[in-house]
């Protein structure tokens, strides 16, 4: 029987709102229904769908809400005030919740649900129809219009916030940007901590980084992130904010894009073919954390699969997201025993979020 996977970051709505895809089909069938389509690189190329998580036994993940405001004179995509932002993220949940309605997923908001979906996907031979668990986070605090939308998210069920994504944000300075938190970015700190919300260190930048260190008492955990030692580009950390990651308790998701696995990759030139990116790839960025912390509790998988990059920019021996199972056999091939692997495909994350549940 295969091992569960719980891969701790997801932009399932974002596929379903933005990109325009229907989830509940099958890798195959969304595929076909892109063929000609060519508004985004990745058309026709996407690995995520809810049978394929299923089929993998990928029954828990970290399900995002994300929605950028971008103010004047920003290039990046995104909304043009806070309002639009927030409105974006709630159709996003409307989503959500419309899949929990069909059966097809389960929103986990304490460690009595979690326990209760564990037990389900472990002791199930057949996965195929069972609903995938999903905690809700978001991915940059943008769409905050006020502090208050903090506590309004949490009753919703929102359980981690990644206070920034690429470039300047609102509450925090992320990837390929730079500068420090300010007053806002601490008092939305101050405000999750009070809700015991999981800060994401993901995405924010070394200064904003060392910063909510110093400032953030709650959890804290950096759902996908891989290593500036293997390639080295700001949005990597670097060995001495895993170690006070590691210190802290936290749990590091290893993400799939590929150029965050291999040195030197170009985006739209190079192929998973010609660079010879494979799952041999993440599984170095999971050892290298394992290396770091001297033991096997603190890696584990934050795949990022279809967060705006498909096959074109995934690991070469990878047709659907189902293939997280073959880090099982690759771990095994070298060296890491069962626990360490049920360790890294699930139970870490599993254990992070009862202790803090349970806190």
């Amino acid at each position: 029987m295969h091992s569960l996977i719980f891969d701790a970051h997801l932009d399932l709505s974002m596929n379903a709102m933005e990109w325009n895809r229907d989830i509940t089909l099958t890798v195959p069938q969304i595929r076909k229904r892109e063929e000609g389509l060519t508004d985004k690189p990745d058309r026709a190329k996407g690995t995520v769908s809810l049978p394929a998580m299923r089929r993998g036994r990928i029954g828990l993940c970290v399900a995002t809400q994300i929605a950028r405001y971008v103010a004047p004179g920003n290039p990046l995509p995104g909304w043009h005030s806070q309002e639009q932002a927030w409105a974006q993220t709630q159709g996003q949940l409307a989503w959500y919740k419309a899949m929990e309605d069909k059966g097809e997923m389960i929103q986990i908001k304490d460690a009595d649900g979690l326990l209760a979906h564990v037990k389900l996907w472990e002791e199930a031979e057949d996965t195929s129809t069972l609903p995938v668990g999903f905690i809700l986070s978001l991915e940059g605090a943008d769409s905050f219009y006020d502090l208050s939308c903090v506590e309004t998210a949490y009753n919703y069920g929102l359980r981690a916030i990644g206070p920034a994504h690429y470039g300047p944000g609102v509450y925090a300075f992320g990837t390929d940007s730079s500068g420090k938190l300010g007053m806002k970015g601490k008092a939305l700190l101050q405000e999750m901590e009070r809700l015991n919300i999981i800060l994401d260190a993901t995405h924010l930048c070394d200064e904003c980084f060392w910063e909510a260190m110093d400032l953030y008492n709650g959890p804290v955990w950096a759902s996908h992130h891989n290593s500036r030692t293997i390639v080295n580009h700001n949005r990597q950390f670097s060995d001495e904010q895993f170690k006070v990651l590691i210190e802290r308790g936290a749990v590091i998701g290893a993400a799939f894009d590929a150029w965050m696995l291999i040195p030197n990759w170009v985006r739209g030139e190079s192929t998973p073919e010609s660079t010879g990116v494979s799952l041999q790839h993440v599984a170095d960025q999971i050892d290298h954390i394992c290396q770091l912390a001297g033991n096997s509790r603190h890696a584990a998988i934050g795949s990022d699969l279809d967060g705006a990059f498909g096959k074109e920019q995934s690991p070469g021996d990878l047709e659907t997201i189902a293939d997280e199972q073959k880090l099982v056999e690759i771990l095994t091939t070298r060296g890491y025993k069962q626990e360490d692997i049920n360790n890294i495909m699930s139970k870490n994350w599993i254990r992070f979020l009862l202790e803090t549940w349970n806190s």
